[in-house]
């Protein structure tokens, strides 16, 4: 039911037959589905996209059995295991590799884990880049205290340094800026002004070298948040694939701007 809802906004949005369209079809079939997106209270944008990818990639994916080999004592082994994949992971899921290396003994294990939207620390209270946000996130971290690893070579429990790699480029890649944050007991907005480029964003320097040759991306949308934690508003930004001419929604309000006016103090979403 929701992908049939997705399908008709789809083409209510892309025959041109109207000046603008309400999406509240699909949001009131979604909202069966997530009981919390039917509320009147402000909702996350980003919490909101995740359940959107979620909801089509199950009405949508295709479980496919794979063959593996494995040898257990020099005699092979086949075991089945599933892969379910959708156009949604096919557009945007990508793969980190976590590397975490004992400080102890310098063993190194490699832990994958997938993803769909990246969520960015912002470093600075006041001015930065996309590169820094970046930098922050795919720094080595140490691991202490109370998150200490189990070792298996050391046999106990020991500091480990752990560093993030993108092992998979997605072909649409998401940032989620994170803006709101706790301080003390109370959440607050960070309304740092975040320089993003429109073009030729390189990942190479946070991916494996065999996928540097395909690591640049450009800008094709944007989802901006203006105001504050509980009163605020949400607009976008698109790009036109075909024209690449840029658009601004604002609700009913859907006009052409120069792509001088996408780069704005309240991005919250970042599509590459």
């Amino acid at each position: 039911e929701s992908v049939t809802a997705f399908g008709c906004l789809m083409s209510d949005m892309w025959l041109g037959e109207f000046d603008c369209v309400s999406p509240e079809v699909f949001h009131s079939v979604l909202r069966k589905r997530y009981p919390t997106f039917s509320e009147r209270t402000q909702q996350d944008a980003q919490e909101f996209l995740i359940c959107v990818l979620n909801e089509l990639h199950e009405a949508l994916k295709k479980v496919r059995a794979q063959l593996c080999k494995r040898c257990v004592t020099d005699a092979k082994i086949s075991r089945q295991s599933v892969s379910e994949t959708s156009i949604i992971t096919q557009l945007f899921e990508g793969q980190l590799s976590y590397g975490i290396t004992c400080l102890e003994c310098k063993t190194t294990t490699n832990r994958p884990e997938s993803f769909t939207v990246l969520s960015l620390p912002i470093p600075s209270k006041s001015v930065c880049s996309l590169e820094d946000c970046l930098k922050c996130f795919f720094q080595q971290d140490t691991l202490s205290l109370n998150n200490q690893i189990h070792c298996s070579s050391c046999g106990t429990k020991q500091d480990a340094a752990v560093k993030g790699t993108i092992t998979k480029a997605p072909q649409v890649i998401i940032f989620h800026l994170k803006r709101f944050e706790w301080q003390s007991k109370h959440k607050r907005k960070l309304s740092t002004d975040i320089f993003y480029p429109l073009s030729n964003l390189d990942l190479s320097p946070y991916s494996y070298p065999v996928f540097a040759k395909d690591a640049e991306y450009s800008l094709c949308a944007v989802v901006n948040h203006s105001g504050f934690l509980d009163d605020g508003h949400y607009t976008a930004f698109c790009k036109h694939s075909l024209t690449e001419n840029w658009y601004s929604f604002n609700d009913t309000q859907i006009t052409k701007v120069p792509s001088s006016s996408v780069q704005t103090d309240t991005a919250y979403l970042l599509f590459y």
